[in-house]
């Protein structure tokens, strides 16, 4: 498979996982930190926040931010 076959391939599958609600990145970022907030506490994000965790499934950029987030604040609660 060349590169543009496996673009090709990766912009189909972001279109296969689109929904007629979804969320920016902008949406996402105001939200992250309750987002995360919720993981650390143990509740259901998936139940809680399904459309930022529909946004993580298709940017990267928001991926990596809430990532770095998340061990910031998983460093936090171990130092407590």
């Amino acid at each position: 498979m060349t590169n543009s076959d496996q673009w090709i391939k990766g912009i189909l599958d972001i279109l296969t996982k689109t929904h007629d609600q979804e969320m920016d990145c902008d949406e996402v970022y105001e939200l992250l930190d309750q987002f995360v907030e919720a993981k650390v506490r143990g509740e259901d994000i998936s139940e809680a926040m399904p459309l930022i965790l529909r946004h993580l499934d298709l940017c990267r950029d928001c991926l990596e931010e809430y990532e770095a987030l998340l061990r910031v604040i998983e460093a936090e609660e171990d130092i407590k």
